[in-house]
């Protein structure tokens, strides 16, 4: 069956895309830290988009991050994950697949916060991030993450168990100030990716490594 452009594959090649994103997020944080400015031009901040029309902020908001700490466990999380997705995926699909899910998770919040009526400010990573767990837990399924760093879990349950707690989360409002429709919407987004792109069910190669 001939493929169409939406999973039309990459010719595979392998360049560390997931160290230069690191990079650049560091970067950016250095350059803030700098001159905080940088951040209203950055972050996704909504009457700057919907006044001023900087519809970048929908894709530059994650590469802004509000505290070291915050940068460091996103960029943890990306090195952990990114790395061996990147290679079972190859650099060019993955940086297709950390951006796209990304963006769309930043755009699915902007318009989810504005309809709701809530007053926010988005920047981190998390988005992206939670779609990279995502795309681990399908290309790895037998791996098991320490949570916490001392217990082991089989990655697919992580997903469900992160799944689960996000949606706790944001129904019952508890720790305020998190963006816990970003971390869905990644699981969401990263979902729909391998479904529609890549032709993989998340749930039925669960299924059938289990």
């Amino acid at each position: 069956m001939a493929r169409t452009f939406l999973n039309r594959k990459f010719r595979y090649t392998y360049n560390n895309v997931t160290l230069y994103l690191i990079f650049i997020n560091a970067a950016f944080f250095i350059l803030a830290f700098i001159n905080p400015r940088i951040n209203n031009y950055l972050a996704m901040i909504p009457p700057l988009i919907t006044q001023r029309h900087w519809y970048w902020q929908l894709f530059t908001y994650m590469f802004v991050h509000g505290s070291f700490g915050h940068l460091f466990f996103n960029m943890l999380g990306l090195y952990m994950f990114g790395m061996p997705v990147e290679r079972r995926l190859g650099s060019r699909e993955f940086l297709l697949f950390y951006l796209l899910v990304g963006t769309l998770s930043g755009i699915f919040s902007f318009i989810a916060y504005l309809l709701a009526g809530q007053a926010f400010i988005l920047v981190g990573a998390s988005g992206a991030i939670y779609g990279l767990l995502l795309a681990f837990a399908v290309l790895y399924p037998r791996a098991r993450v320490l949570l916490f760093g001392i217990i082991p879990i089989r990655a697919p349950v992580l997903v469900v168990g992160y799944t689960f707690l996000e949606i706790f989360n944001q129904v019952s409002g508890s720790r305020q100030g998190v963006a816990h429709l970003t971390h869905l919407a990644g699981f969401a987004f990263a979902y729909l990716y391998f479904v529609v792109r890549l032709k993989i069910n998340p749930l039925q190669e669960w299924r059938r490594r289990y």
